[in-house]
């Protein structure tokens, strides 16, 4: 984790039009995310001398492409925490600490806006003394000059760079991504030819199957929420470094401790959990069931089955025990 400000986090507009259009369910690509935000990038290198190539990138990390819940919920992209002088708005979620504060701002452009004056900070001088072209040396600062305590911090960057081409805005050279062919599960591919960090998988059931560059399964449950099978020696931390998210955000979204000790085999959402059961509408526990597992079962969140139910979140039910999978109606 940082021990700065910011976190690092798996894509979103300056307006709320950009989130209200996209699909409940459907995440945004890297090339979306690119797409939408290179011209603020390349505008703040143009007024502050930071690399459009390190600041998209790190959006891209540090926000899942705009998909994870601090940037969806509060339009920070960079993980900015809130500090004694902040007056402005508010979310909270797992990080360092339990409900840690994030700063919550109007609209994504004034996430950018504070990420490139934390930069100003004497601590990162020396970056600005490099060549804006010098997306490897930014790179690499950055984390020398403590921004982040992930050691692949930089490798991570400058491989994003690399995938997408966006050294190339450094040099004024716009880029740009074909559509997404409407007959595939192909992520969007550059113009240059190179492939995106997802391969296309194969359809199962009803799970569409995708292989991130880490070798990892992405899946859906009941075509509304992906997540990934563990494997062992799996860790949450693992899980976020393989798919360039933030493991306390996953952990939140599977109702764990960030730290818990994970077995090979389960099934860990990698979006939110939702409201409601779509596939039934009650559960009959087992014997040694409790509430927590049949949140994870049918993708519910387990702070709703606690109120459906008027059980506490950590309940042990009982063999036959009736489970509201839905809002009771009154």
């Amino acid at each position: 984790m940082f021990k700065t400000l910011f976190l690092p986090l798996f894509a979103m507009l300056a307006t709320a039009l950009y989130a209200q259009g996209q699909p409940p369910g459907q995440r945004f690509t890297a090339e979306e995310y690119i797409s939408e935000w290179k011209e603020v990038a390349v505008k703040k290198m143009k007024e502050h001398g930071i690399p459009a190539s390190i600041t998209l990138a790190q959006g891209l990390l540090e926000s899942g492409n705009g998909n994870s819940e601090l940037a969806r919920e509060g339009n920070n992209h960079f993980g900015i925490k809130c500090t004694p002088d902040w007056t402005g708005g508010r979310t909270y979620h797992d990080d360092d600490k339990k409900d840690d504060c994030f700063r919550k701002y109007k609209d994504a452009a004034q996430s950018y806006d504070d990420h490139a004056k934390f930069l100003q900070k004497p601590r990162y001088a020396s970056l600005f003394e490099l060549k804006p072209t010098d997306y490897e040396g930014w790179a690499k600062g950055l984390k020398k000059a403590g921004y982040a305590t992930d050691p692949n911090y930089p490798t991570k960057l400058i491989a994003l760079i690399d995938r997408y081409e966006l050294h190339k805005l450094d040099k004024g050279i716009d880029v740009t991504y074909k559509p997404k062919p409407a007959t595939t599960g192909t992520a969007n591919k550059p113009s240059t030819g190179k492939t995106s960090g997802r391969k296309p998988g194969k359809r199962g059931g009803e799970s569409d199957v995708i292989t991130w560059s880490a070798g990892r399964n992405v899946e859906t449950f009941e075509g509304r929420i992906k997540y990934v099978t563990t494997k062992e020696g799996d860790d949450f931390r693992k899980l976020a470094a393989d798919l360039e998210m933030t493991h306390g955000m996953i952990a939140r979204w599977n109702d764990m401790d960030k730290d818990a000790k994970l077995e090979a085999g389960q099934r860990i959402y990698i979006q939110p959990k939702r409201n409601t059961a779509k596939s039934a509408s009650t559960h009959t526990a087992v014997a040694g069931e409790s509430l927590w597992d049949v949140s994870q079962h049918y993708g519910v969140k387990l702070a709703k089955l606690a109120k459906y139910n008027g059980l506490g979140e950590d309940a042990k039910l009982t063999a036959g025990q009736n489970i509201a999978l839905r809002k009771p109606r009154r």
